[in-house]
């Protein structure tokens, strides 16, 4: 048996301790000195959770293309720059980019991963491919080809992933965009949408369709950002996408109302899908707003209820994924997963 040993992440902050693992399961746990020599020592936490990628589009990266720093221009659909590349790209391009970003996040601990995939259901059939052979969990939101409602599209999608995850109210008719929210939950599947990103939006309209949880809210003011917590929905931020096209999402204010925050890379073609590098983009920007146990909550335990995973973890009998990251530079130490 093999140990790793340091402050152990809880729901309710670290707790020095170590745990004790072998053949991919914990066997013991405990608050003093491990038995023997540890593996490894610093922050034992969970396996990472990203909790909103578009790694479909990674292998623009590898393009060299300037892209522009505006959101409709670049990513919104249809005929964002983004859909352009996807549209004119090889399936087998877009295959290979997406290894690349899923090669990244196992290398850097994380263990779970939701992404909003384009394309229909050729797109989660691309994912699925690229996905063959790694051990990283993925939680698929699919989306419809078009901006429209198409029940046997919708059923079709509904069969082959997690659930729906589509762009904001202001690039839909919100009647049939409500089609597809309604379609979703009678299916008992995630319906999630990036919302007041570029613009406010009618929270109203958006709280309406009943989403699991809401992606960006960079221009939600603060009675919208009451009504958010008010219905207990959560809110991913993507602070490395929000700078590149120069946004800023009043994260104080979402603090001081209690929204419930996680953290997600978003686009691969803008940001390697590394989700620690949001924590430490937060943990410097905002050190007096969130203690790293805060942020690391927010990329563990809450993203692992929201998804409805298990959050019984890091116990005996509990399969050992986690990850140890160093104490200041939360470089990753150890990953149970590699």
């Amino acid at each position: 048996m093999e140990y790793v040993a340091g402050a152990i992440l809880t729901i309710d902050g670290f707790k020095k301790g170590y745990l004790g693992f072998e053949n991919g399961r914990i066997v013991e746990t405990g608050t003093d000195r491990s038995p023997v020599k540890p593996v490894c020592k610093g922050l034992i936490i969970p396996g990472l959770v990203n909790i909103h990628t578009h790694i479909g589009d990674s292998f623009v990266r590898k393009k060299n293309i300037d892209l522009p720093r505006d959101v409709e221009s670049l990513v919104g659909p249809p005929d964002g720059l983004k859909h352009q590349l996807l549209s004119n790209a090889s399936d087998e391009e877009i295959v290979e980019g997406m290894k690349d970003s899923i090669n990244i996040m196992i290398e850097s601990g994380t263990f779970v991963f939701c992404d909003f995939r384009e394309g229909g259901v050729h797109g989660v059939t691309l994912l699925k491919q690229a996905l063959n052979d790694y051990k990283v969990s993925p939680v698929v939101l699919s989306r419809p080809q078009g901006l429209c409602y198409d029940r046997d599209e919708i059923d079709s999608l509904l069969r082959c992933s997690h659930g729906i995850g589509v762009s904001s109210i202001s690039d839909w008719s919100y009647t049939e965009l409500e089609k597809i929210a309604k379609h979703t939950k009678r299916r008992k599947k995630f319906f999630a949408l990036h919302a007041c990103e570029r613009v406010r939006e009618d929270i109203d309209l958006i709280l309406d369709l009943k989403p699991d949880f809401l992606v960006h809210m960079v221009k939600a003011n603060r009675d919208d950002l009451l009504r958010v917590k008010d219905n207990d929905i959560p809110i991913v931020l993507c602070p490395r996408s929000n700078m590149f096209f120069g946004l800023k999402p009043n994260i104080k204010v979402m603090k001081q109302v209690g929204v419930d925050i996680l953290l997600g890379t978003d686009n691969g073609m803008l940001n390697s899908p590394v989700i620690v590098d949001e924590v430490k983009f937060l943990k410097n920007q905002y050190s007096d707003v969130f203690s790293t146990d805060e942020l690391l909550n927010m990329v563990t335990y809450r993203a692992r209820k929201v998804l409805n995973l298990d959050c019984d973890i890091l116990c005996p009998n509990s399969k050992a994924e986690f990850v140890v990251l160093h104490e200041k530079s939360l470089k990753p130490l150890y990953i149970s997963l590699v």
